[in-house]
């Protein structure tokens, strides 16, 4: 991935799109792929027709850019993500949100589906992550650093800032969803965790679990954007749930939550736009 090849994906964006910038990105995670056609003003561009951009290779995982301008303020959602345990270089995981960034976004909403270890965690709970454990022993940083990207080295004391956390809390409120705070752990994947590796994640200080948004969270922050996260907790994680984890349920408790993810973005992207 270069600067260059960026530059030509976010052109091709603003072309296919008519908006020449956006204020704030989201990236949905399972269950939510549907949440783009329905925005104000949504004009849907396929990953395919954009150069560099990945196409998404799992069931569910949707694969669409999509402009829009709820609350009358331009916001880009990319419906669909790829992933390290399909075999995507981490080049190639961070470039939407990289995209994004080049879009003029300087915010990212990162969104995902996580299994749950905290105490108090159920499944259908919306979390905030206030923090990462980075265990999957992979960075998109690796290799020659491009500086018109970000620093060589960049500074990971606050990739989701608090600030960011309070507004997104002040719009559950407003919408009446509530919102959890949690600490998230990536692992490479895909399969599930062991019971054995959950108790390890617990005594690290995890939450919750997943296979995603890390790497884009230190792409973006590498790019000088703010990073909001939100987990779905889809399963209680393996050795808490009293029954096998299969990606059935994933995508169940993605369903039944959208409601209220949904109605958290309505509130939430305006207010980040604006």
């Amino acid at each position: 991935m270069s600067y260059e090849e960026l530059q030509a994906a976010a052109q091709a964006a603003r072309e296919r799109t008519g908006r020449p910038e956006h204020r704030v990105a989201v990236v949905l995670g399972s269950g939510l792929g549907g949440y783009g056609p329905h925005l104000p003003g949504a004009v849907a561009v396929p990953y395919s027709e954009l150069p560099g951009f990945p196409v998404p290779r799992v069931e569910g995982h949707g694969g669409t850019l999509y402009s829009a301008e709820p609350g009358g303020h331009p916001v880009l959602v990319l419906s669909g993500r790829v992933h390290t345990y399909e075999g995507w270089p981490l080049e190639k995981v961070v470039f939407a949100a990289r995209t994004a960034v080049l879009l003029g976004c300087r915010t990212i909403v990162l969104t995902n589906a996580a299994g749950g270890i905290g105490a108090g965690l159920a499944p259908g709970d919306l979390v905030l992550i206030r923090d990462h454990l980075n265990l999957a022993g992979r960075n998109p940083l690796v290799g020659a650093n491009d500086d018109r990207l970000g620093p060589r080295f960049p500074d990971m004391s606050a990739v989701y800032p608090a600030e960011l956390r309070q507004a997104a809390r002040e719009a559950g409120a407003r919408a009446g969803v509530e919102l959890k705070e949690g600490v998230y752990a990536w692992l490479l994947g895909p399969s599930y965790e062991t019971p054995a590796e959950i108790q390890m994640l617990r005594r690290l200080g995890a939450d919750l679990v997943g296979m995603s948004t890390v790497p884009e969270a230190i792409a973006v922050r590498h790019m000088g954007a703010q990073v909001l996260a939100v987990s779905l907790v889809s399963n209680l994680a393996a050795g808490i749930s009293p029954t096998p984890i299969t990606h059935q349920e994933v995508k169940e408790a993605g369903e039944a939550a959208r409601e209220r993810f949904t109605a958290l973005l309505d509130t939430l992207l305006p207010a980040l736009a604006s």
